[in-house]
């Protein structure tokens, strides 16, 4: 009887072997790895050469070995629109099958929730990876011989000559809220220069004053810096509360702003900036997908020879962020009316708008 048993129990764990093979072949026969032998495609939203590229490409091999199955990454570049082009390329058209990741920067957030002509994407529903960097603080200067020492003297003064790249570009947005938030008298902006140009065009006193991320004026402005040929008015931190230690002792923008608007217009600007390249998969990837790229990132965002070659392409160390860093960022983006429509005033050509 035990005997009949034991057979009987045999032939039951055969048939439902057999069951299970049927219906889940790749799980019992296949043990080779979903990336081994494909092509993963990292469709940069930017012209090839670019920091955006750059840092793309400080990631490939790291990413490739840290990939179970180590598959081919090569990189497509798809500019228009400020990576725009790209991520509506990834959210309408891509696979979710892990082999598109879509690497963007800081606009990514911004053109969804300011919501710019030729958006096609939902950033709530975008699967984020990681960033290789997160944004860095932003000061506010001003050339010595301008005479600007105290924020009395900038804010007592009309006209002021604020200079910047493009309207829409980074640096013009944020000088702009600083020169709202301190109270400028009808600032004159400047556009039209390439970064370094406007250092010289400030050390030539063509414009007063100017915006640029903390870390920039360190490294690119050092000899005028030390020799004391700026005046720091403020910064904005980058995540809140974290200060360049150059610039720990200015205000900051968070203290500047009068009410919950315009503290909401400085965490908007914040927030993004803080995913400084995020990189994406489309929605419906499955999990599994999702689960092996997000540890592929982590581990490769944290490995030496990335950080080695990162530094050698991009002049400084990275500042990772994991994909749940850069979920739990967009997430958190002000999504109020009155604060978008704010920004959107220090993102556009104008005058600045009156302070409630």
């Amino acid at each position: 009887m035990t005997s009949m048993r034991l057979h009987s129990a045999l032939l039951t764990i055969l048939a439902l072997s057999l069951l299970w093979s049927a219906l889940y072949p790749n799980e019992v026969f296949s043990q080779t790895p979903y990336f081994q032998n494909k092509t993963i495609t990292i469709l940069r939203g930017g012209q090839p050469g670019g920091s955006g590229d750059m840092q793309a490409r400080a990631l490939i091999s790291s990413l490739k070995k840290h990939i179970p199955g180590n598959p081919t990454i090569v990189i497509e570049n798809m500019p228009g629109a400020a990576g725009m082009k790209a991520v509506n390329h990834a959210y309408t058209s891509a696979k979710s099958d892990g082999l598109t990741i879509t690497a963007v920067g800081s606009g990514l957030a911004a053109g969804a929730i300011l919501g710019l002509p030729g958006v096609r994407y939902d950033i709530d529903k975008l699967i984020y990876l990681g960033s290789t960097e997160h944004g860095d603080p932003y000061v506010f200067l001003s050339r010595k011989d301008a005479g600007f020492d105290t924020l009395e003297k900038l804010r007592a003064a009309s006209g002021v000559r604020l200079g910047a790249q493009t309207v829409g570009h980074a640096v013009y947005i944020s000088g702009r809220i600083f020169a709202y938030l301190i109270g400028l008298k009808e600032p004159k902006i400047v556009v039209g220069f390439g970064g370094p140009e406007m250092d010289i065009a400030l050390a030539r006193g063509e414009i007063d004053v100017r915006a640029n991320s903390a870390d920039t004026v360190v490294r690119r402005n050092a000899e005028a810096l030390n020799s004391g040929q700026f005046n720091i008015h403020a910064t904005l931190t980058i995540p809140k509360g974290k200060t360049h230690p150059r610039f720990a002792n200015v205000p900051d923008a968070d203290s500047l702003a009068k009410n919950e608007r315009e503290r909401q217009l400085v965490n908007m600007f914040r927030e993004f900036m803080y995913p400084r390249w995020p990189y994406v998969l489309p929605p419906g990837t499955p999990p599994e997908i999702v689960k092996t790229l997000r540890e592929a990132m982590n581990r490769s965002l944290k490995d030496p020879a990335f950080t080695q070659e990162f530094k050698k392409l991009m002049g400084g160390e990275p500042s990772p962020l994991t994909g749940e860093e850069v979920e739990k960022s967009i997430r958190e983006l002000p999504r109020d009316p009155e604060a978008i429509s704010l920004y959107k005033k220090m993102a556009e050509n104008g005058p600045l708008p009156p302070r409630n």
